[in-house]
């Protein structure tokens, strides 16, 4: 636009710009002409190596339970790197077919004894509505 003719201000209300926006983009045309407007992201590198990566998802398959804390500790430990993102840690699981959101197999706070108890509680109560129902059939 600025080779048109246009001026920084009706190219920042036009664009939603700053004139430093434009500067930059315009310094990247003029010293690499239409591949310097490129985008330049490249992806950040991988922490673990492919076949570390590949030796962590083979461990995640031969465990009957998961732990996000101790597959960070595994890493760590034996490798000894140390992801920014917890997502990078889903991704593992992820990739292992695991639905890291249902890892544990039971629920922790589960008292077999405390279970048992509320069972007895309530057997009278369903079986006071069972008489019930069948003398109204």
């Amino acid at each position: 636009m600025l080779l048109e003719g246009y001026k920084h201000a009706a190219i920042q209300s036009l664009v939603n710009v700053s004139s430093g926006f434009i500067n930059k983009w315009k310094q990247a045309f003029f010293q690499g002409g239409v591949e310097g407007l490129k985008l330049a992201y490249k992806r950040s590198q991988d922490f673990l190596e492919p076949e570390h990566r590949q030796e962590v998802i083979e461990w995640l398959k031969t465990k009957a339970t998961w732990n996000l804390s101790e597959l960070e500790y595994e890493i760590a430990n034996k490798y000894g790197d140390i992801f920014q993102s917890k997502q990078s840690y889903y991704e593992l699981f992820d990739e292992a077919k695991i639905n890291w959101k249902k890892t544990q197999t039971q629920n922790p706070k589960h008292d077999p004894e405390l279970v048992a108890s509320k069972k007895k509680k309530f057997v009278p109560y369903c079986q006071r509505d069972v008489v019930k129902l069948r003398r109204e059939s």
